[in-house]
């Protein structure tokens, strides 16, 4: 084996594990919409202002997702 096969496994095996990332940001989006629509049940009239900041939350767990993309990109590249 040699030393460039070795960083390319390695390299595969950081872009695996990096991609964990992407299933932390799903498990995030998955929380945030059980709380929001908690919420929107328990007080219909805060619907509006709540789906906003839904949104701003949501948008924030997928970036860490993207991010977690890039980098397993730039690793198998």
């Amino acid at each position: 084996m040699s030393v460039e096969q070795v960083a390319n496994d390695f390299a595969r095996l950081g872009a695996g594990i990096a991609m964990l990332g992407a299933v932390g940001g799903g498990i995030g989006v998955g929380i945030a919409t059980k709380g929001l629509l908690d919420a929107m049940s328990r007080q219909p009239a805060i619907q509006k202002p709540a789906f906003i900041n839904f949104l701003i939350g949501a948008a924030l767990a997928e970036a860490t997702s993207i991010y977690a993309l890039f980098i397993a990109l730039q690793l198998l590249g």
